[in-house]
């Protein structure tokens, strides 16, 4: 079993890295594309960032660590959820990179997401990447 692989979902939206930026890390902004997910963390290296809500009848309450932030470029930070069943210690977190870069007139976002563990594992993550994404487009471009 390969335990390395990645999940990649990219998106084009039509607005500044600004906007994209603020879509990403305003918790008012991450409910209305996430699923109704409840995000907190102060976005600094080093700090917590949980996601809170219910899907499927049950809550969770899913959390990682924010390992580094450049504004507008770049989010870095891992990610656990209980409900994979996995056990909590750092091998089953993923990590999750938020790339943005110039796009034309727009931005182009590109979240990756490593240590998938099957083939179904990534396809199932980009899948579900690419839905909060184009989420995230949408609540942007409106």
């Amino acid at each position: 079993m390969n335990d390395n692989l990645v999940a990649t979902a990219t998106v084009s939206v039509d607005a500044s890295a600004e906007d994209v930026w603020r879509a990403i890390t305003d918790p008012d902004l991450v409910a209305k594309y996430y699923f109704g997910t409840k995000v907190q963390s102060d976005w600094q290296p080093g700090g917590p960032i949980t996601w809170s809500g219910e899907y499927e009848g049950k809550e969770y309450r899913d959390h990682g660590t924010v390992l580094e932030v450049v504004p507008r470029e770049r989010l870095i930070h891992t990610h656990f959820s209980p409900l994979s069943g996995r056990e909590d210690v750092p091998e089953n977190y993923h990590t999750l990179t938020w790339q943005l870069e110039p796009d034309g007139d727009g931005t182009r976002l590109t979240l990756t997401q490593d240590n998938n563990h099957s083939y179904e594992d990534v396809e199932h993550s980009e899948k579900n990447w690419q839905q909060v994404l184009e989420g995230l487009k949408t609540v942007v471009e409106s």
